[in-house]
């Protein structure tokens, strides 16, 4: 196997559409991370050029090649990321169409990609040095790679490549415009984004959603921050076709509309099928604004064929974040003051986020479970320290008849004031960590080799030192209040207050290893769990079995 490849198919386009799956199945079979597809259907005229150039030195061939787009690459490059957006999900595909442009000469070869190349995949049937000269002269490749023939590729009706390349049914513009949020790039965004750059002879500019736009979308959270998302479309633009690049190409936008009301020299704007109406409106803007109406180009959306109940039966961004969820997100720091065994894991979540839930599956499992919310009960009894030095911090009265503290007394005073809180947290906290450490070795000595820190304020306390990892459990506000409401049998508004009290999903997001969800059916919680115990059990073993210098 190889980690990334290039396929150069020179077949004409019409030939490809018929038989791009079994190409792509013998592809796959051979790269397991990244696979660029170069298509030139005028390729062996080009390398026939490039053999009979005389002196190429005083008088160079243009290798650039520039062919018209047409409806049949259109279809050809949607049925690639189709295909592969179905079986061979982990790959990533990129089709190189910059090549494809109505102003001749436009593709400056030797093309850049991304990655460097480890083998040439092609079903060029004459495949020798001069293959290997040419194909230097159109990449600028890192090293030389491998070149591969692929099987059962031979080509005949060769002579409708003309019809094929050059049909003037297919409308360009010189300034496309699209827009969203592009989280995580998946084959639905890529033949959005390639459809758009196929339109463009000039320029492109794409409005990347954030901040309000983004806030009701599932797993919000979980989105990437603004700048990796443009990082990651800028080098998929500047892979499959950088000329239509420029500096305000990429525009983080707060409301519906940013770049597609303010340019004059915009012409088209490609949506999706559901954003189709985004596209009426924006025309709506245009027209009020006295600027000309953009044509509507809509693209299909891409079924998902692996989708499960719980996600969209389109491929897309959501999805993809729910499948992050029982996974690692972040490596786990290196801990020198921790020792190795038991493994330690700090579980954390806001009110009514099911984390308790989460805590008795990982205990069904083999975990053993140090409960700090019962640990902070036993923090106050009569005759320990901590009992004392509460008294003595918040006064006697906070002592009820029974001899034991009132805690409703206690919160009178601790919640009336944040000062108070924190003075009580400085005292309650450290002790609840040292009961924590002893639970920790009792397991230990019984032979539990995971144990589950369960802890609300895991992070507020600084107990993160005390765990090698760290996975929390979300819920989106308006459930966790719907949930404490019918929970807790409390007005909206305070269980709003006693949400808004604690740190925020995004900053635990932040923290966190391994991230939950109880949003869903138990059953789909259940397998996050189990995903994320394996994994787990996986990283413990390799830890283990790691020679030792």
């Amino acid at each position: 196997m190889f980690r990334c490849g290039l396929l150069v198919l020179t077949s004409p386009l019409n030939q490809l559409l018929s038989r791009i799956n079994p190409i792509l199945n013998e592809a796959a079979s051979l790269i397991n991370e990244t696979l660029f597809i170069h298509l030139d259907p005028e390729f062996e005229k080009n390398i026939l050029n490039h053999v009979n150039a005389l002196h190429p030195t005083e008088c160079p061939v243009n290798h650039t090649s520039t062919m018209h787009p047409t409806e049949s690459l259109s279809k050809l490059v949607t049925n690639i990321y189709t295909r592969v957006g179905g079986d061979s999900q982990c790959l990533d595909v990129r089709v190189l169409l910059h090549n494809f442009t109505r102003i001749p000469n436009a593709g400056i070869l030797p093309h850049t990609i991304s990655n460097s190349v480890d083998v040439v995949l092609t079903d060029f049937q004459d495949v020798g040095n001069n293959f290997d000269e040419f194909l230097n002269k159109m990449f600028s490749l890192q090293k030389q790679p491998k070149i591969h023939q692929l099987s059962n590729c031979s080509k005949d009706d060769v002579s409708d490549v003309a019809g094929n390349t050059k049909s003037s049914s297919f409308k360009t513009y010189g300034h496309v415009v699209l827009g969203g949020t592009f989280d995580r790039l998946h084959n639905g965004h890529k033949i959005l984004l390639s459809e758009s750059c196929l339109r463009a002879e000039k320029k492109i500019t794409i409005g990347v959603t954030d901040g309000p736009m983004i806030k009701k979308k599932t797993l919000t959270e979980l989105i990437q921050p603004i700048d990796e998302r443009c990082k990651h479309l800028r080098t998929f633009l500047s892979d499959i076709k950088p000329q239509v690049l420029y500096d305000g190409s990429l525009v983080p936008i707060v409301d519906p509309f940013g770049p597609s009301i303010v340019y004059a020299d915009m012409s088209a704007i490609v949506v999706s099928e559901e954003t189709k109406s985004g596209g009426n409106a924006v025309n709506k803007k245009r027209k009020e604004k006295g600027l000309n109406e953009l044509d509507i180009h809509v693209i299909g959306l891409v079924e998902d064929c692996h989708h499960a109940e719980h996600e969209e039966v389109k491929i897309s961004s959501s999805s993809q974040r729910i499948r992050l969820l029982g996974t690692l997100l972040r490596p786990p720091l290196v801990c020198p003051d921790l020792q190795a065994k038991p493994y330690i894991i700090g579980l954390t979540g806001g009110s009514a986020s099911g984390k308790s839930s989460i805590c008795k599956r990982l205990g069904k499992l083999g975990a053993g479970i140090v409960d700090c919310d019962k640990l902070g009960h036993k923090a106050y009894e009569p005759g320990t320290d901590t009992f004392k030095n509460v008294v003595q911090e918040f006064g006697e009265d906070i002592v009820g008849e029974d001899g034991f503290i009132n805690r409703k007394a206690l919160g009178a005073k601790v919640f009336s004031e944040k000062t108070n809180l924190e003075k009580l947290n400085k005292i309650v906290w450290p002790a609840i960590a040292q009961m924590a450490r002893e639970e920790i070795e009792a397991f230990s000595s019984q032979g539990v080799k995971v144990c589950i820190l369960d802890a609300a304020v895991l992070l507020e306390a600084g107990w993160d030192q005390m765990v090698h990892e760290i996975w929390i459990s979300i819920v989106p506000e308006a459930e966790a209040v719907k949930r404490i409401v019918e929970r807790d049998n409390l007005p909206e508004e305070r269980a709003k207050q006693r949400i808004n009290s604690q740190i925020t999903n995004q900053q635990r997001v932040d923290a966190a290893n391994i991230v939950f969800s109880t949003l869903w059916e138990p059953d789909v919680t259940q397998k996050q769990v189990e995903r994320a115990w394996t994994g787990l059990l996986r990283r413990i073993h390799s830890e283990e079995t790691q020679p030792k210098f």
